[in-house]
């Protein structure tokens, strides 16, 4: 467990979630629930560098939709300090096609909790990023999928959440715009954000996280430094 004293931002206690079974009616003894998490436990405190390690298909991207307020356990709780600002780096999800990529990002940021004036101020900034240029001012709808990937992680980096979930496996427009998107992040874990991030590779863990959850089956496995987490990880797939 961390060594913070500090009251957590976020506290998971034995949760669980599980999802109907599409098969159940097509199968006869088919399991009717999805377990996709059976007891989860971890805190995540400010300024925290948490990595979410595991397997594919062991509850990880489940678990960040939780942690995103996307989804609510069927057991357990999960618990916020106070009112946390928290987005999910999902990457255009949400947008209204209707609306340019101006108005969708002023709408993202008023959803995740900041001010009209915030986002304006920030628009300028979001629309160099982004480098949609002219599109920038029409509907979302007229994008390609790069392009939404563009303004949805362009918005992300300037709303400034209390806790931001990232995906290992992001991957964002042509192979200049991933390199600028893969230093931004960068640039947040040495600074004072608190970030949760999934993946299943450790070196990814060991070289960003100050901390690591290993989620096996939909189980809490360990919490602690993130070498002896991924050594315990390794360990186990290696004698699966």
């Amino acid at each position: 467990m961390p060594a913070s004293d500090s009251k957590p931002l976020i506290s998971l206690r034995h949760v669980g979630l599980a999802y109907a079974n599409p098969l159940a009616r097509l199968r006869l003894g088919k399991d009717r629930r999805i377990h996709a998490l059976r007891d989860v436990s971890f805190d995540v405190h400010e300024g925290d560098k948490l990595g979410i390690i595991g397997r594919n298909g062991c509850g990880k991207s489940t678990l960040m939709r939780l942690l995103a307020r996307v989804y609510e356990p069927d057991s357990g709780t999960v618990s916020f300090s106070r009112q946390v600002h928290i987005q999910m780096l999902s990457l255009g999800v949400g947008f209204e096609g209707s609306l340019t990529g101006r108005e969708n990002a002023v709408l993202n940021g008023m959803l995740l909790g900041k001010t009209r004036a915030h986002m304006f101020s920030r628009l300028e900034k979001i629309k160099e990023f982004s480098e949609l240029g002219d599109f920038f001012e029409m509907p979302v709808g007229t994008y390609s999928s790069g392009m939404v990937l563009r303004l949805g992680f362009s918005v992300a980096m300037e709303t400034e959440p209390d806790v931001l979930l990232i995906d290992e496996v992001l991957g964002v427009g042509d192979a200049s715009f991933a390199r600028k998107s893969q230093k931004a992040i960068e640039e947040r874990f040495t600074s004072h954000h608190t970030i949760v991030m999934i993946s299943h590779d450790p070196n990814i863990i060991t070289g960003l996280c100050n901390r690591a959850v290993w989620i096996e089956q939909g189980r809490t496995m360990a919490d602690g430094p993130p070498a002896e987490v991924s050594a315990a990880y390794l360990r186990a797939r290696d004698l699966a």
